[in-house]
C-alpha cells in the first residue's frame, strides 16, 4: 500500500477508536432509541449523495460534448455507487435512492419523517442547503454535519471531497443495530422489513472492491503533491470529527427526561 496512505491510517487511528467506540452505541438498547438515532441520522443518509455527485461531476465527463476520463477504472467505480444510491432496487422490487428507502423503513417503525421532508422540499423551493439549515429545527451537531460536508463540497477541491467520502463515511451501521431490529420484529407487530432490507443491502455493497478503489481514487487526486496529501489528511479528521459529534448529539437527546423528547 501506498506510504502516504499507509501514513494516513496511522494519523486517524485514534480517531476512528473514539469514534468505533463511542457510548452512544451502548446507548442503542431499544428500537425507540433506533427511530430517535434515524431521525437525525437521515440527514447524513441524504448529505452522502451531494458527496458523492461532487465525485461523479469532477471524476466523469458529465459535459457535452463527451471526452474520456484519464483512470477509467475510478469512473466505473464512482458511477457503480451512484447507481446503487440514487436507484438500487428495493425489498418489493421497485427503484428507489438509498435516502427513499430509508425513508420508507422510518415510516414503518413510526420514526418521524416530517422534518427531515421540510427540510429537503425548503432545498427544491430555494436552493439553499445554508438557509434550509438555519431554517431547521434540527440538533446543532446535525446541522454542524451537513454544513461541513457542504463547506467541503463548495470548496471544490476533488481530493479533499474523496477524503471525506473515503476516510469520513466508515461503516457507522454496527450489527447491533441489525440484532435490535431483527428480535423487535420477532416480539412485535410493527414491520422492520425495510430497515432490516436497508441495513443488509448496505453490508451486501460494502465489498472488498470499493475499499482500495477509494484508496486509488486518493492516490490518483494526489500524486506526489504533499500539499494535497496534507489537505486529504486535515478533512479526513474534521469529518470523523464532525461523526463523533453528531453522535453525541444524538447520544444527549437519548438521555434527555423522557418528557423533554414529547
Amino acid at each position: 500500500m501506498n506510504a502516504k496512505i499507509l501514513f494516513i491510517e496511522k494519523e486517524l487511528a485514534p480517531i476512528l477508536k473514539k469514534l468505533n467506540g463511542h457510548s452512544l452505541y451502548k446507548t442503542l438498547t431499544s428500537v425507540k432509541d433506533i427511530k430517535v438515532f434515524m431521525e437525525s441520522h437521515v440527514y447524513a443518509v441524504w448529505d452522502f449523495m451531494s458527496l458523492l455527485k461532487a465525485l461523479q461531476i469532477n471524476l466523469t465527463t458529465v459535459a457535452i460534448p463527451w471526452v474520456p476520463k484519464k483512470n477509467s477504472n475510478l469512473v466505473r467505480f464512482i458511477n457503480e455507487i451512484t447507481v446503487a444510491e440514487e436507484s438500487d432496487i428495493d425489498k418489493d422490487g421497485n427503484c428507489k435512492s438509498h435516502f427513499e428507502m430509508y425513508l420508507d423503513a422510518m415510516k414503518d417503525m413510526d420514526a418521524d419523517t416530517g422534518a427531515v421532508l421540510a427540510f429537503t422540499n425548503q432545498i427544491t423551493n430555494i436552493h439553499s442547503v445554508q438557509t434550509a439549515l438555519e431554517n431547521s429545527s434540527e440538533l446543532e451537531a446535525v446541522k454542524n454535519f451537513v454544513g461541513y460536508t457542504f463547506e467541503v463540497i463548495k470548496a471544490n477541491k476533488p481530493h479533499e471531497i474523496a477524503a471525506a467520502f473515503t476516510f469520513g463515511r466508515e461503516d457507522i451501521i454496527p450489527e447491533m443495530f441489525l440484532k435490535i431490529v431483527a428480535e423487535a420484529s420477532v416480539n412485535s407487530s410493527e414491520n422492520y422489513d425495510n430497515f432490516l432490507y436497508y441495513l443488509n443491502r448496505h453490508i451486501e455493497l460494502d465489498g472488498d472492491e470499493h475499499g482500495p478503489l477509494s484508496l486509488q481514487m486518493i492516490e490518483e487526486l494526489c500524486q506526489d503533491d504533499q500539499e494535497k496529501w496534507n489537505e486529504v489528511l486535515v478533512v479526513a479528521k474534521a469529518a470523523l470529527q464532525v461523526r463523533i459529534d453528531l453522535w453525541s448529539g444524538i447520544e444527549k437527546q437519548l438521555l434527555q427526561p423522557k418528557e423533554q423528547l414529547v
